[in-house]
């Protein structure tokens, strides 16, 4: 077919959108194929461990490495003074998030720590081994000083302020106000409020962050062999901050075992290793172990929201809140660390159709590692408060949850709509997903079992939750505020003398199916077996220059630019084709990898013959014909800020009032996020992220002392949701495919993570409640149910 074909995306001949591919990777991986950053070995390569400060705040009066100098294999030790003249400090602000403040951030701290794990030594040697054992030996002597820990007094006057050059510990603050909101809570039938606790905790990637800086100063060139999302935005940081040329600076990212949103922000410890290797003229690898991976990587969703709801005439009418969170001592950089409790602010009844809102934001610094963006940035403490707020509102209004919702959403014939927050919505199906989601899961069935195992003494509960999912990021996220994150991605599709396709990308592979998505697309473009496709991604030497992976961005984004440079290599192939064939372009077609007829489907030519002419004998060529079998197209949305996805998941468990363990007996989520690509992979993001949403419901917390220690910094003691507590998770689809691209593809990448804390959280509400019974926090531990319950 030409590319004026009626026919859509999913019909035309030999198409994989909307297919179960198998990920090309998947053989070389489960072989112990892999290549990741840590297999990497270079000549004269050096070993970088870093001493790290045991205190939350402290002084630094002085350090003695003398002794640590003498140990075997010690190669240099630097601190704090001398890392500074090699790399330059950063600030993490962006101008569109007005107000926002940070102070300069060191790769190794100068004269005072602020959290405990801060790097403060970094001691190069022969081994990692070897740098350990010196680092043991390095003496530094502290004068502890007050921490502030405790984001709710990190503003009162009597707290000490972290970076005396700010004024104070507000690092940011926003407000938004919509309609009548007073007016709609006096003229409310009912309101419900809460004050809601959302426990810090981290990402537990597979592979922990990792990093070799090559820096060969003979021809004055950076490489750079990291665990990364994002390739190009590093290489713009490691250029700015060590004074090489961005054009010298190349970032490969090979193999990633996880991010979840970990891998793309500056580290201290990165940037002092990549020093180093200026510093040193030689390769200088740094690997996190596990137990700094806990005090160093960042953190995320601390917060305490305090928010009401009204309800008239069975609907919601306003919503009010007030978000405080603390984020560590440093805005991280590039990305910030305000956006978690913006995006809470966007967020916060986002599923709902209201017109009254309002909304504060306190964003704070205090003595605890730092906070940032991790998996779906904000969305489960908005939808862990907004969905609270409504269970709590019909409990209220004495309506069942689900009627309150039904009257609620916003209908699926009023878009485009503008929320109350003022983020605008394209087109979604809030109304079709929730009764697909109730039948799916057989609400009313559900139900009655609940009331008749209650006479029984089993209390099981049910957890609903709406959601929207912030996906395909234009130039208004980053770039507006100054930061150097593209929102384009691009690709290049090249055919090969063999007939087969090569594509590379700026997006890069850490296991969500990049390289399978690129291949899908491409080979349907073009007309080619997937088995032709080869994708290339992680390399910002040989890919086009892009954002990379984060936001839910690759399919949307990096898919849409693959269509489009498949579409354009498609046709210089029949261009070239009709020229050797003798026959018009429109009608010729590619279907398995040769020229067709287009009507009868009969082959003229394979495009390994043709590639081969084109290639080794051309002059074979009509006279004037100039082939070019390489197209480079670049996406990026333009109409709206965000692609939003919508969805609901549901949560049906069971509560022990005995020992308040949480048993989960099934989970279902339907989910828009337009154009279905890959049917298996999307499923399977889905299932990860709501795993990972069940961990924040359930287990994962950074727990501190008053001293501002990670008292569980270690696998022992950080739990984490394991396959044997998993309940099955039953997954079907609306599928409303964004206008702005041909593909119609929406992300999905972080769906599954922004609603299952709010299913499980109101499930156990549910259960509960019968006994009189209601947690307020997450993670629901069997303490803090039995609390509930007045057992302890």
């Amino acid at each position: 077919m030409t590319d004026k074909s009626p026919l859509t995306l999913e019909d035309l001949p030999n198409s994989y959108i909307g297919r179960t591919i198998p990920r090309p990777n998947i053989r070389r991986l489960a072989e112990g194929r892999g290549t990741f950053t840590d297999d990497l070995t270079l000549p004269r390569m050096a070993h970088v461990a870093f001493l790290r400060s045991p205190y939350a705040h402290a002084e630094i009066k002085s350090i003695d490495t003398a002794q640590a100098e003498t140990s075997p294999g010690v190669i240099r030790i630097v601190a704090g003074e001398e890392m500074s003249r090699y790399c330059t400090p950063w600030v993490g602000v962006l101008t569109h998030l007005k107000g926002l403040k940070s102070a300069p951030q060191f790769a190794l701290a100068v004269g005072r720590v602020r959290w405990q794990g801060e790097p403060v030594v970094a001691v190069v040697a022969q081994s990692r081994a070897q740098a350990e054992d010196a680092v043991a030996l390095v003496e530094v002597d502290y004068e502890p000083l007050p921490p502030v820990v405790d984001m709710e007094t990190a503003l009162a006057p009597e707290t000490p302020v972290l970076h005396p050059e700010l004024g104070d510990n507000l690092a940011f603050e926003r407000v938004v106000e919509a309609g009548d909101v007073d007016a709609a809570f006096a003229e409310a039938d009912a309101v419900a409020e809460e004050v809601l606790h959302f426990g810090r905790h981290t990402g537990v990637t597979l592979e922990p962050r990792v990093l070799v800086g090559d820096y060969n100063a003979g021809a004055g060139k950076l490489t750079v062999y990291m665990s990364t999302q994002s390739p190009h935005m590093m290489k713009n940081i490691f250029a700015t901050h060590t004074g090489i040329d961005e054009d010298d600076v190349r970032v490969i990212s090979k193999d990633v075992g996880g991010s979840f949103g970990i891998k793309i922000h500056t580290y201290p410890d990165d940037m002092a290793t990549v020093a180093l290797s200026v510093m040193l003229k030689r390769p200088v690898k740094f690997v996190a172990d596990r137990l700094e991976s806990f005090v160093s990587d960042i953190h995320a969703r601390d917060h305490r929201v305090k928010a009401k709801i009204a309800v008239k005439d069975g609907k919601i009418t306003a919503i009010e809140m007030d978000d405080l969170t603390g984020i560590g001592p440093y805005s991280v950089y590039p990305r910030t660390s305000a956006v978690e409790c913006n995006q809470v602010l966007n967020l916060v009844g986002g599923p709902y159709d209201f017109a009254n809102y309002r909304a504060v934001g306190r964003v704070v610094l205090q003595n605890k590692n730092i906070m940032c963006q991790y998996r779906a940035v904000g969305h489960p403490v908005a939808f862990g408060v907004t969905e609270a707020l409504v269970d709590s509102a019909a409990r209220a209004a004495g309506m069942d949850p689900a009627a309150l919702r039904r009257n609620s959403v916003i209908p699926d014939d009023s878009y485009p709509y503008t929320a109350a927050s003022g983020i605008k919505f394209e087109a979604l199906s809030h109304q079709e997903s929730l009764e697909k989601i109730l039948k799916l899961m057989d609400y009313e069935g559900l139900r009655a079992d609940q009331a008749k195992l209650r006479q029984e003494g089993v209390y099981r509960g049910i957890g609903l939750a709406a959601m929207i999912e912030v996906t395909n990021p234009s130039p208004m996220f980053y770039g507006v505020g100054g930061a150097h994150i593209s929102a384009r991605d691009g690709v290049t599709i090249r055919l090969d003398p063999t007939g087969g396709v090569t594509c590379a990308t700026g997006v890069t592979e850490q296991g969500q199916g990049t390289e399978a998505v690129i291949a899908q697309i491409a080979a349907s473009a073009i007309g080619v077996p997937i088995e032709k496709v080869r994708v290339v991604t992680g390399d910002t030497e040989t890919t086009p220059y892009g954002g990379g992976t984060w936001a839910s961005r690759g399919a949307g984004i990096a898919g849409e630019a693959a269509l489009q440079a498949g579409r354009a290599l498609r046709a210089n192939i029949l261009e070239v084709a009709g020229a050797m064939l003798q026959a018009e372009p429109d009608r010729l077609d590619i279907r398995n990898a040769a020229v067709v007829d287009a009507d009868t489907g009969s082959e003229r030519m394979t495009l390994a013959d043709l590639g081969k002419t084109v290639y080794f004998r051309g002059n074979e060529l009509p006279d004037g014909v100039s082939p070019e079998l390489v197209a480079t197209r670049h996406y990026s949305p333009r109409q709206f800020p965000f692609a939003f996805t919508n969805g609901v998941q549901a949560c049906w468990l069971e509560v022990d009032p005995d020992t308040g363990f949480v048993k989960l007996l099934d989970f279902w989520v339907v989910e828009d996020c337009g154009t279905v690509i890959n049917p298996q992979l999307v499923d399977e993001q889905i299932r990860g992220g709501v795993v990972q949403g069940i961990g924040a419901a359930l287990y994962e917390h950074c727990i501190y002392d008053e001293d501002g220690n990670m008292r569980n910094a270690t696998m022992a003691d950080y739990l984490v949701p394991m396959a044997a507590e998993m309940p099955d998770i039953t997954i079907e689809h609306v599928e409303t495919p964004t206008g702005e691209s041909v593909l119609g593809a929406k992300g999905v990448g972080e769906a599954g993570t922004a609603g299952a804390p709010a299913a499980v959280f109101n499930a156990i509400n549910d259960a509960i409640g019968a006994l009189g019974g209601k947690i307020t926090a997450i993670p629901a531990t069997p303490e803090l149910i039995l609390k509930a319950l007045g057992k302890v």
